[in-house]
Formats: C-alpha cells, sequence, structure tokens
C-alpha cells in the first residue's frame, strides 16, 4: 500500500510538470515471484522511478522498456521466463523462478489518467474497488491491450473496454471478486479470440486504532503509518496526544475508555491494539471493542490477565460468540522474544499483517510450496 501512495503522488507531480511517464503493472504470475499481481511501478520520462515489482531483479530492464515506448500511447505486456535456463542472457541474472507478466501503459499528459485516479479514490475515501486490466488479445476480437473496467464500492462502473458481450461478462466477474476479496486472472474465450485480464481486488489502507498512547504505541504508530496503513491513537490524557509525539498519526481522538463506544467506530476492515496498562481500562475497552465490527482485536500483557478479564466481563453479563473471541489475541504479538518499545512493535504488526492472510506467522524455510500461495 506504501508503494501505491508514493506512485500517486508521484503521478500528481509529473502531471504537474507536463512529463511523460508509464505505468508498469504485474498482472500474471505462473511459478514463484517475490511479488503479487498488482505490483505497480511508476517510470518517469527521465528514466527515474516510483515502486517495485520484484525484489530489484526486473525493474532496470521495465525502465529501458518504457523509455524507449515513452511517447507511444499504446500499451504493451511484456514477458519474463525465469525458469529458462537461458535467462540469464538478459543480463538480469534472475532468481525467481517463474513466469512474469508486466502491463505497460502510457500515462495521458493532458488529462488525469482514470487507472490512477480510480486507485487514488479508493485510497482517499478508504472504500474498496476492483479495477479489471486487458493484457492479452489474440485473434480478430477488438479489444486493446492496456483498457480498463472500474467497479466502485457503490456499484458505479467505468470502462473503456467497449465490446459489450467482453464488458458484461468482465463485469461478472469483477462483482464475484469484489464480495470474495480476493484477485485472480481471467481468461475469456469467443470465436474471434481470447482475451486474458487481471481483476484485481483494491484494498483501502488498513485502519489501525490504538488504545493508550504509551512508550510502545510511538514506534507502532511510526511503522504502521510505514506500511501505508491510516493510523488513530485513542487516549484520555491530552499532553500525550499529539504531532509531537506521534508525527507519523493520522487522528487523534480524546476519550476515556467509557467514551470510546460513542467518539469512535470500529468497522470490519479496522484492527485494534490496547496497550494502556491498566486492567480498569482495558476491561472497559474489551467490553466496547470485542462485540465491535473489528477484524482483529489485541491486548498488550499476559495470557493470565486476559483471562481474568474475559471472566471480569462474563460476570457482568457480556456475552461473547466463538467469532468475537477468535478475533481477540493475548498476549499480542508474534513469538519473536521481543523486549523494546520498537520490538514489540515490530511483532504485534507481524502479527496483524499474518493474521489478516491467515498466515500461522511461521518461518518461511518450513511453509511448503510457494510463499504467496
Amino acid at each position: 500500500m506504501k508503494d501505491l501512495q508514493e506512485i500517486l503522488k508521484a503521478y500528481e507531480a509529473v502531471k504537474h510538470a507536463e512529463g511523460h511517464a508509464k505505468l508498469a503493472t504485474l498482472v500474471k504470475v505462473k511459478g514463484s515471484a517475490f511479488r503479487r499481481p498488482g505490483a505497480r511501478m511508476l517510470i518517469r520520462g527521465d528514466g527515474t522511478s516510483v515502486g517495485a515489482l520484484s525484489s530489484g531483479c526486473l525493474e532496470a530492464d521495465v525502465v529501458e522498456r518504457a523509455k524507449k515506448i515513452m511517447e507511444s500511447h499504446d500499451a504493451i505486456t511484456v514477458t519474463y521466463d525465469t525458469t529458462s535456463p537461458q535467462n540469464d542472457v538478459w543480463g538480469l541474472n534472475l532468481g525467481c523462478n517463474g513466469i512474469i507478466q508486466i502491463l505497460l501503459e502510457s500515462l495521458p499528459l493532458g488529462a488525469r489518467s482514470p487507472h490512477l485516479t480510480f486507485l487514488g479514490e479508493c485510497i482517499s475515501s478508504a472504500k474498496p474497488g476492483v479495477i479489471a486490466s486487458v493484457y492479452r488479445v489474440d485473434g480478430e476480437l477488438k479489444v486493446t491491450v492496456g483498457s480498463h473496467l472500474f467497479l466502485a464500492e457503490d456499484g458505479k462502473i467505468q470502462e473503456d473496454i467497449k465490446n459489450p458481450v467482453l464488458s458484461a461478462a468482465v463485469t461478472e466477474d469483477c462483482i464475484q471478486v469484489f464480495r470474495s476479496k480476493s484477485s485472480r486472472n481471467k481468461e475469456y474465450r469467443f470465436t474471434e479470440g481470447v482475451v486474458e485480464v487481471l481483476i484485481e481486488f483494491i484494498k483501502p489502507p488498513l485502519p489501525l486504532f490504538i488504545f493508550g498512547a504509551g512508550a510502545e504505541a510511538i514506534p507502532l504508530a511510526r511503522m504502521a503509518k510505514d506500511l501505508g496503513w491510516t493510523v488513530t491513537v485513542v487516549d484520555h490524557r491530552p499532553a500525550f496526544i499529539d504531532k509531537a509525539r506521534f508525527a507519523s498519526a493520522d487522528q487523534f481522538i480524546l476519550a476515556r475508555p467509557e467514551e470510546v463506544a460513542v467518539k469512535t467506530t470500529l468497522k470490519a476492515d479496522a484492527v485494534a491494539v490496547i496497550l494502556t496498562h491498566d486492567v480498569t481500562h482495558d476491561t472497559e475497552l474489551l467490553r466496547t471493542l470485542l462485540p465491535s465490527e473489528a477484524s482483529y482485536v489485541g491486548l498488550l500483557g499476559p495470557s493470565k490477565r486476559a483471562e481474568q478479564l474475559l471472566e471480569k466481563l462474563k460476570e457482568t453479563g457480556l456475552a461473547l460468540t466463538p467469532e468475537q473471541l477468535a478475533r481477540f489475541h493475548s498476549p499480542i504479538g508474534l513469538n519473536i522474544g521481543a523486549e523494546s518499545p520498537e520490538e514489540i512493535a515490530l511483532s504485534i504488526l507481524s502479527e496483524i499483517q499474518a493474521f489478516l492472510n491467515g498466515r500461522s506467522g511461521g518461518f518461511l524455510r518450513d511453509h511448503p510450496g510457494p510463499i504467496h500461495g
């Protein structure tokens, strides 16, 4: 998410300077690769770039290809077959061991790019969307590589595919991707030819709510912002929640634990971390946060303490469902031996990332199959 935010900033600067630019999007991977479909890179006319498509092995060649067609309005798809023993003849020495396809498309000078405009709206409005990108056309089908269909959360559709039959099929698949929140590649076969499309679910920045503005909260907010998340810090002490302590925070909410239910709204895409170090405050916060829609609720402290707090809530009549308890994590974080505030922040963010992606957080060397499988 952070690299996409940087790409959008870079595009605004290029557009303001009336310069040329290309957008490179990883659209398909077969085998192993460092990034998944949807990774992007913006290449300026002078050959500088923002974003990444891999761990660094593809970017230089993609930039050179983009520079050669910088003033062309046509989109092209470039294929890198890193499974071939001859791949080092490119001088790239690629180590991905996969087949990777990159869509290179032009960014308009005199108008806003519909592609990047849609992405920007998803981020600024914190609403999901779906982008369908055509990257392969074989046969006589009248469809252009680099054409798109955009599906917003409210159901609004924009598209320049300009083929009614294909547009209808892509729209139906975009709706399915929106519901599943899982991107996919789709091949469409017609009598006139074959079209391949990346149908990509666009997630807005992850909202992180930090309850308690103590020492651990400062690096947690900073590191979360480095990941491109939106950060809200909640505390009842005015002196603890300001830009002097939390330069990277997006929002501050001054509230006592018993006021949180009124002053905050946690939707299903939000995650909450409790760092108050106060049993009474923790109890009140859990009373509000555990029944909320938040997808993750983490509490700092030992497991015995968490058990006591849950028992106390039960005694007061709070009945929690198994689903709500499954979203509760305490002790919070991965077991990496964290002690300092920075190490604790790293542990917490790693667990959130693993949990939301359905991973256990173990060593990758012990993970069978592809890393992104």
